[in-house]
């Protein structure tokens, strides 16, 4: 793909991202899971880093940065739609794992990625905020040298480690703003009261993930609470998994096969469409 090319998806991509917009933005773990969705009519779509684990036999941050660059990058190579990736916490500590983790994804037709403030320690679960800031403004200046351009977005994880302060989540985000983050995150956020504080205290596009007690909102609510984007999550690989076991069981503790209600679905031109 040409840098234009390249750049046109960018642009594309980062057009979607309005505030009170809402767009779907689900998940893949695999090239067949993304020609479906996008199949089905959706205008972006991004990795899952639990969800591609899981399609590697691994748990959550199981997987190297060659591999999960190189997953996203195959994905990108056969949808026609903008691709971003779960970039997990940039591969490393330091502000230049995560420059070289932004550059290698720029690299490889990315449209955008995300850097987490996670250590992956529950005892302590984030990087403290100078660090934390510290890595995003890495990651941004790494991503403005991209030929085609790359859009960052910032992740503040405290919630997904417990009950967390949503002012000091705030303050995270508004520094990670302030760094350049276009797009800001903070999965797991406890209800739609969390959410719409969060996008009416931050002026960059807000991410809500689909999570807990926000299962039960609809998009239209969401939207209203000012929300850009709605990330799945893992939610659709862990879905489809959950699926195959429950098949699976019934075919071996029945000795029937009425349980596979579904075929292979049918490829319409170069996309994958469920019939």
């Amino acid at each position: 793909m040409t840098h234009a090319a390249s750049k046109g998806k960018v642009d594309c991509f980062r057009a979607l991202h309005q505030k009170g917009a809402a767009f779907l933005f689900p998940n893949f773990w695999d090239a067949g899971s993304a020609r479906i969705l996008e199949g089905l009519g959706f205008t972006a779509l991004a990795s899952t880093s639990s969800g591609f684990a899981l399609a590697k036999g691994r748990s959550d941050y199981g997987v190297t940065r060659e591999a999960a660059i190189a997953h996203s990058a195959e994905v990108a190579g056969c949808v026609d739609i903008p691709v971003a990736a779960d970039l997990e916490n940039g591969f490393g500590p330091r502000p230049e794992d995560c420059a070289v983790t932004i550059r290698d994804a720029a690299r490889c037709g990315l449209c955008g990625g995300s850097i987490e403030d996670s250590i992956g320690d529950h005892r302590a679960p984030v990087f403290e905020l100078s660090q934390a800031v510290e890595r995003i403004l890495a990651s941004v200046e790494a991503a403005k040298a991209a030929a085609q351009g790359f859009v960052i977005t910032a992740r503040a994880e405290a919630f997904l480690y417990g009950d967390a302060d949503l002012n000091e989540v705030i303050a995270r985000l508004r520094a990670f703003e302030e760094a350049g983050a276009e797009i800001l995150f903070a999965p797991g956020l406890p209800d739609l009261d969390a959410v719409r504080t969060i996008c009416s205290s931050v002026s960059a596009p807000v991410i809500v993930l689909i999570h807990g007690k926000l299962v039960k909102c609809s998009r239209e609510e969401l939207a209203d609470a000012g929300a850009a984007r709605i990330s799945l999550g893992g939610a659709l690989a862990f879905d489809a998994y959950a699926a195959m076991v429950e098949t699976a069981r019934t075919i071996k503790e029945s000795g029937c096969f009425d349980a596979l209600k579904t075929r292979a679905p049918p490829a319409q031109g170069n996309r994958v469409v469920l019939a």
